[in-house]
């Protein structure tokens, strides 16, 4: 036999290990189930330890037995009673029998009783009990099954364990802790610089001290409380609970990735919820129809050859408590079945697909709580009824800002100032530049080292900058490539003033941080990624009027027009760089408000002529329209309106020719036709005489006009990979020129007269058909075999002593 301190053992260990499971009207369902069950027990131990019918002969006979009722009987004997003397029935056939002996021995009433209790009482009279105790534990395993099932038995065990072991880490607690005392401390808002004005700016200036700003637009504010800015503290979590946090961290994120695969325990307990609904529904009906069968007076016909009688009146001992506690099962039925059609409308009318713990997000600070789906949101659900506070601390557990911080710690350990060091090299501007990559977070170490000048995130993942980034004085560069940062108001306080190039690049334009806008210190911005809204092309940039610093504007994007935010910048900008990867660039209106800009290229911008709004650009120094679709430059003529121009670039694109009034460029120094189409160079080019860089490589150039010994003041001429066959004797006459490269052509000869150029350090003549190298080579006097590019062959024809000076330091 199975001790009943081994039942109760069962069901508490049971009951302990999945009651974070059960809601309310679980709970009060097992407290139905055992009263029902209580009453079922009841009724069965009345059945068995009492009499169950007593039967007496009835005195009456007639030739047809079914005419006879107990309850006429006692009508009859009611009307003897009431009038004092021998009424006669009011039936005639019916008549009462005299002479017949009615010495029955026990063993007859006995054999009567049970006769008639088999024969004569309704089956829901003699049954109810044991319905009653078996409708119970279907309802009891019905309750259960979903914990037991295969499918689900082994999600739902490890839920409560990892549940179990959320809740009571120490990192839960102590991050809770923390979070409540910093909740005044850091509090952050979305800060829209396009709704900004100077008023607005200079009142918030003063709550700028106690305000966080953050990049997410969903974040909560409470602009009525203020409190001093955070400083950073180090954590007080050791290193081996911080790992232990991690390792749980991993296993929730492996549980969730097989639990929201499916929805089989949603639908398991919707099925049996629907199973206990349909029991109760069937219980329902026929206990309410069966109910008033439960008689106390039963009629009961024996054949009379047995006892000598025929009909028999028995009394059911047990049917009035039994007809008592029918209708006591049916009221707590009703109660139990009400209980599960309101979980039915649980499970249907709000949405289990997606849970997110809005209540903790706002009671606790946190700010990003993910929303969760199928299986997962279910179990998120019932614990969430069942005790608010699991939810709140297994939201706080899974939130991002508690997996960011037990990151940012695991980082601190791994990263340690030394290792950071290692990766500290000089950047393209000569900065000293900390490098890091594809990191799950920003280690705090990194503000360790001050004497960083450019600090560069590639793929970090939930960077967020602390007011401790004050300790790098010298640092002036940051660059976000595909990292959105969060920063804190000391932090961007620090960088407003102290940061000058700010390098952007993300996938997105919702993740172009709002805190750029505010950096009024910023003299270059680089931005690279979609410009424009995929849902709205509308949207664009915001404002850039608070970069009251900025001189250089990059833009590598595919836009269709130039930004409106560009014109805001009118009063400063002196450099201005599209690059639009191909796309066609057609709108240039807010080129004309940039008055002061000084450098401008357009690249990519699948330009066939030169935009018009160029030539309105007095003080334009610099031109740049590199790889775009030119053909002809015939408005040329009107770039003599930029009195400034010294540089144009024209490489890349696919010019055939170039129009003579290219001589009214007078102010031109530096002129890149390198990878085009040419086939010739316009005499008049060469009137354009303050031209001291011409680049005419890569074309199809058979020959350079005589016209070249006008350039005095060359310096550097580029006319490799062309088709040139012969140099005029004229190019030699430019003394200034320091460059020559002329390699990968057709030349079979290069003139003696090459040693006039006295300044020449670097001569290329490489990919040519030279047979041999003038002695007089040796005569220029700045030349030396680190800048001579040509065939050993020929340095090896030439003469010793003239090697000898080549090779000389």
């Amino acid at each position: 036999m199975i001790p009943v301190g081994e039942l109760k053992h069962f069901g508490t260990e049971q009951n302990s290990q999945f009651r974070v499971l059960k809601p309310w009207w679980d709970v009060f369902s097992e407290y139905l189930c055992v009263v029902m069950l209580m009453i079922g027990v009841f009724g069965c131990t009345l059945q068995l330890t009492q009499d169950k019918i007593a039967c007496l002969p009835s005195h009456f006979t007639s030739p047809t037995p079914e005419a006879i009722n107990c309850s006429h009987v006692r009508d009859y004997r009611n009307n003897e009673t009431s009038e004092g003397i021998m009424a006669k029935p009011v039936d005639p056939i019916i008549r009462e029998a005299f002479g017949r002996k009615n010495n029955l021995d026990i063993h007859q009433y006995v054999f009567v009783n049970h006769y008639c209790y088999e024969k004569s009482v309704h089956w829901y009279a003699k049954y109810f009990p044991y319905l009653v105790v078996v409708h119970t534990l279907i309802f009891m395993v019905a309750s259960s099954f979903w914990f037991k099932f295969p499918g689900t038995s082994s999600k739902i065990d490890l839920f409560v364990t990892i549940l179990g072991k959320c809740f009571d880490s120490p990192w839960t607690t102590r991050a809770l802790s923390e979070v409540s005392e910093e909740r005044g401390e850091e509090k952050l808002f979305s800060l829209r610089s396009n709704t900004m004005s100077k008023n607005s700016a200079e009142q918030q200036g003063d709550q700028e001290d106690t305000v966080g700003l953050l990049r997410s637009s969903s974040v909560r504010s409470n602009p009525e409380k203020k409190t001093p800015d955070p400083q950073p503290t180090p954590s007080v979590l050791d290193k081996k609970e911080g790992e232990q946090a991690k390792a749980l961290f991993e296993k929730v994120k492996k549980f969730r990735t097989h639990v929201e695969e499916a929805e089989i325990l949603y639908h398991m307990y919707v099925l049996q919820t629907c199973l206990k609904v349909f029991k109760f529904l069937l219980i329902i009906t026929y206990t309410a129809v069966m109910a008033p069968q439960i008689e106390i007076v039963v009629r009961c016909y024996v054949p009379p050859e047995l006892t000598g009688f025929d009909v028999y009146c028995c009394n059911h001992n047990k049917a009035h408590i039994f007809s008592k506690l029918s209708y006591c099962y049916i009221c707590f039925v009703g109660v139990y079945g009400l209980v599960c059609i309101y979980t039915l409308y649980w499970l249907f009318h709000r949405s289990l697909k997606e849970y997110s713990f809005e209540h903790v997000r706002f009671e606790m600070g946190i700010n990003d709580v993910p929303d969760v789906k199928n299986d997962f949101a279910f179990l998120l659900h019932l614990v969430d009824q069942y005790d608010a506070l699991y939810s709140k601390r297994f939201a706080f557990f899974l939130s991002e800002v508690s997996e960011g911080r037990l990151h940012q710690l695991n980082l601190n350990y791994e990263w340690t100032e030394k290792k950071l060091r290692t990766r500290i090299s000089k950047n393209s501007s000569n900065r000293l530049e900390l490098h890091l990559l594809m990191l799950p977070g920003l280690p705090d170490t990194v503000f360790d080292i001050s004497e960083v000048e450019s600090l560069k995130l590639e793929q970090v993942n939930n960077v967020t900058i602390p007011a401790s980034v004050a300790k790098l004085e010298s640092l002036q560069e940051l660059s976000l490539i595909y990292s959105s940062a969060k920063l804190q108001l000391s932090a961007l306080n620090h960088l407003k003033d102290c940061l000058k190039v700010l390098r952007l690049t993300f996938e997105s334009l919702e993740e172009v941080p709002l805190w750029m806008y505010t950096l009024h210190g910023l003299e270059e911005l680089h931005l690279s990624g979609p410009l424009t809204n995929e849902v709205s092309r509308s949207s664009t940039l915001e404002s850039l009027r608070g970069l009251r610093a900025l001189r250089l504007l990059t833009l590598r994007s595919n836009l269709s027009k130039i930004p409106p935010c560009v014109g805001d910048l009118a009063s400063q900008l002196e450099r201005l760089c599209i690059n639009n990867e191909g796309v066609k660039l057609q709108a240039f209106s807010s080129l004309k408000k940039l008055t002061n800009l000084s450098s401008l290229e357009l690249i990519g911008c699948d330009l066939e002529r030169i935009p018009s709004a160029v030539f309105s650009l007095n003080n334009l120094l610099e031109l740049d329209l590199r790889e775009n679709k030119l053909t002809t430059v015939e408005e040329i003529l009107s770039l003599q309106h930029c009195r400034r121009l010294v540089t144009l670039r024209l490489w890349h694109n696919k010019i055939t020719y170039i129009p003579e009034h290219i001589s009214k460029l007078r102010t031109l120094e530096t002129l890149d036709l390198s990878w085009n189409k040419l086939l010739k160079l316009p005499s008049r080019l060469f009137y354009c005489t303050k031209i001291r860089h011409l680049d005419i490589s890569h074309n199809l150039i058979t020959s350079i006009p005589p016209e070249v010994s006008i350039l005095q003041g060359l310096q550097v001429l580029s006319a490799a990979f062309n088709s040139l066959e012969t140099l005029p004797e004229e190019l030699f006459t430019c003394k200034k020129l320091k460059t020559l490269i002329l390699g990968n052509n057709r030349l079979s000869y290069l003139s003696s007269r090459v040693a006039n150029l006295a300044q020449l350090v670097r001569l290329e003549i490489k990919g040519n058909r030279l047979e041999s190298l003038p002695q007089e080579i040796g005569d220029c006097p700045m030349l030396r075999l680190s800048g001579f590019v040509v065939e050993d062959s020929l340095l090896d024809l030439l003469p010793s002593d003239v090697r000898n000076r080549l090779t000389q330091s």
